[in-house]
């Protein structure tokens, strides 16, 4: 059988009804190697930072942190399990790890990246509570109430997952044209339902909750102000102002990066078109998804005083000293 100079068939023994694929240049191939191992190390890294000092330091253990907590854990999970099989998805010209194995990392993926905005949108929900009923919160927001929640996302997420999934699950070679692929295609009827679970309805509840948690906050900003206003002086007012810049930056690099993070996958959904990973774009779209794991730590958990000084904690060890569990770091 002939074959063009820089083409190889995925197994070659079986001549025609085996994929071919362009081999990349392997200067490209370890250029790619190494950024997404990085990228995939930097998720794993910051995120495991997050499990280790909620789940070790008690003054730690509050519903808002549980949440945290449940995020961080979905998204180190897409940093173990996900990112690292969609390197060598996206690099290699074959799939080489089998149909049960094509089943699994679309179902597990998907149902991480789903937990992952469920996990965002309960936090959005305990902030809204936080700030704009701050005396009935401890009565809404129980421990209790947070578990039952962050299990119902979990198991709403494999469940919702296993049936957009569910004809891949039985067949996962349904669409594959040869050997060596790995094809799911998601149809215009699943690709809407998942458009409205999984973007729509969960960017509009963030979106209107932070909306109000900033409204609330700019108004306690300038009623605090005019109380303080005789005594500061000047500075009362640029102070509000700082407060006010700050919380509309956080609300939009919130709502910024879920839309860059999704927007890519969706749309096709918004086009009217199937959802397939044999479009070109599919290796940019999937990890723009997927690197929303990595920023995650970054938007919901570093800012807090308390993650830094946890961090300085790990780093020199200090969190494997006798009774470093009651340290007070809050």
């Amino acid at each position: 059988m002939d074959v063009s100079e820089g083409v190889e068939l995925c197994y070659p023994q079986l001549l025609n009804s085996s994929c071919r694929g362009l081999m990349r240049p392997h200067s490209q191939a370890v250029l790619f190697y190494t950024l997404l191992s990085c990228i995939t190390v930097l998720t794993v890294t910051l995120n495991l930072l997050v499990v280790i000092s909620i789940s070790h330091f008690r003054q730690l253990h509050t519903p808002t942190n549980l949440l945290l907590l449940s995020l961080a854990i979905s998204d180190l999970l897409v940093g173990l399990l996900v990112m690292p099989v969609e390197t060598v998805r996206f690099i290699e010209t074959c799939w080489l790890l089998g149909d049960l194995m094509c089943a699994l990392s679309y179902i597990i993926g998907f149902t991480l990246t789903s937990a992952s905005v469920g996990n965002m949108v309960l936090i959005s929900i305990d902030r809204y509570v936080a700030i704009c009923y701050p005396l009935q919160y401890s009565s809404k927001i129980t421990r209790s109430r947070v578990e039952v929640c962050v299990c119902l996302c979990w198991a709403c997420s494999l469940l919702y997952n296993g049936l957009i999934l569910k004809d891949h699950l039985r067949q996962p070679d349904r669409y594959n044209s040869c050997y060596g692929e790995c094809l799911v295609v998601i149809n215009y009827i699943s690709g809407t339902v998942d458009l409205v679970f999984t973007f729509i309805g969960p960017c509009s509840v963030i979106l209107i909750l932070y909306t109000k948690v900033f409204i609330v906050a700019v108004s306690q900003a300038r009623a605090l102000q005019s109380h303080i206003i005789m005594v500061a002086g000047g500075t009362a007012g640029v102070t509000a102002k700082k407060s006010e810049k700050k919380a509309a930056r956080t609300l939009g690099i919130v709502i910024l990066v879920f839309l860059m993070s999704f927007c890519p996958y969706y749309y096709p959904s918004l086009a009217g078109q199937d959802i397939s990973n044999s479009a070109s774009s599919w290796a940019i779209v999937s990890w723009l998804l997927y690197f929303n794991s990595c920023l995650n730590p970054l938007i919901y958990a570093f800012f807090y005083p308390w993650f830094r000084k946890a961090i300085k904690f790990i780093v020199t060890l200090k969190i494997l000293e006798q009774d470093s569990s009651q340290a007070n770091i809050i």
